[in-house]
This record gives C-alpha cells, structure tokens and sequence, in this order.
C-alpha cells in the first residue's frame, strides 16, 4: 500500500512536467512500463477474446446495422466516425448494451483481469473512421492496460503510443499503457470503411491485489 500512498503524494508534480508518460488521473509509482506489453503479461484473458473473435465480431455488425444513433446505444465522438458502443462505461454495466451483446458480455466476465468495478474501466466497440485522427493525448492512469482485439483493421490505420508504431490486425490483441502520449490515426481512403476494436481495460500485471482493492475504493463509481 505505500505505493497508493506515494502516488497520492506525488500526482501533483507529475502534472506539473512534461513527460512522454504522464497520466492525468493517478500515477502509480515504481511500476514497470512500457508503450505495448508482451501477450504474456495477460495470456489467459488474450487468448479468451481472440477464442471468442468471431462470436463478438457477429455482434458487433448487428449492432452497427441498426446505425449509429444514440437511441441505439452509440455515442457519436467526433465528425468522421468517431463513436463508441459501451458495454461498460468508468465500471458501470451499460445493460442495454450488454443484453445486445450477450456473447462479449459473458466474454468480459470471464476475464480474470477486467476492471469492472471501477471508474478506471471501460469496455466497449470503438469505431475510427476513415480520415479521422485523434490528437496527443493521455489516458488516465499507468495502473491499468488497454487491450485492443481488432475487428474490422482496413490498411493505413495505425497507433503510435510512445513514439511507436503499431498496426491492428483482425482476431489479434494489442495489450497498450495509454497512459503514454498516444495518437490514433485512419489513413484509408473513404470506402476502407470504419476501424472497429473491442477496447477492454485490464489491471497492470504488476498491481497487487491489495493495490487493486484500494483503487476500487478510491475510484467507486459510486462516488
């Protein structure tokens, strides 16, 4: 717990400094990082989404058929097919999604290292596309890892998260630190279509469980 509690102390100078890691939320200090992890880090939970690739690819196209539209669960983000279809949202179950994808939610509860109780966590389908750019940016904290399965990966898609470069491919998982500066990019030409992952937030391998339990606390979605 002395980890939690330095963190705690030194958040405010690490917003203070430029920095290629700088999560805006909670630092947790003295753990190893790096832009993208190696599949060991989470093995049983990447070989459970990629198990499950087909299944969660079928219900990702039948709720993108029925549009992007609020009523339909999407939130629109941006002007060139930016959105999201959360499943979870900051460690709250989004219900109605969840019973249209009944296959990824029972996917994401059999997950040993989903963050789902906490506002840390999400979960969800996010679309990019093409021509669309999402700027430098951070995420909120280095406690977690956010892994990407690809669904739909057209050509000229890329992620770079700490100055390097990574491309998704379908039924594969990226495991990624976004608390690293990161941009995301979708170069394709207009008819590639949207980019389309599962995005799940999974607990930094190096967290105790004891560390886990204090985030739940201090990031209940409750308060």
């Amino acid at each position: 717990m002395g980890r939690i509690h330095k963190g705690l102390r030194e958040q405010v100078r690490l917003n203070d400094h430029s920095a290629i890691q700088k999560p805006h939320l909670f630092f947790l200090p003295d753990v190893p990082s790096v832009p993208f992890f190696p599949r060991d880090a989470h093995r049983h939970d990447i070989e459970v989404l990629e198990a499950n690739y087909a299944v969660i690819l079928a219900e990702f196209k039948t709720v993108y058929q029925r549009g992007i539209d609020p009523k339909s669960g999407w939130t629109c983000l941006g002007p060139k097919g930016q959105a999201v279809f959360s499943l979870y949202n900051a460690g709250v179950c989004v219900a109605g999604n969840c019973r249209s994808c009944p296959c990824t939610y029972r996917t994401l509860l059999s997950l040993r290292t989903f963050i789902s109780s906490n506002s840390l966590g999400s979960a969800g389908f996010w679309l990019l596309g093409p021509g669309a750019t999402l700027g430098s940016s951070y995420g909120p904290t280095n406690t977690r890892l956010r892994c990407h399965l690809g669904l739909q990966t057209p050509p000229s898609c890329e992620l770079v998260v700490g100055g390097e470069p990574q491309c998704w491919s379908e039924g594969h998982c990226l495991l990624v630190d976004d608390s690293f500066l990161h941009t995301v990019s979708h170069k394709g030409p207009p008819d590639a279509g949207p980019r389309v992952i599962l995005s799940v937030d999974l607990w930094h391998p190096n967290v105790a469980a004891a560390e886990r339990q204090a985030l739940d606390f201090m990031f209940s979605p409750d308060l």
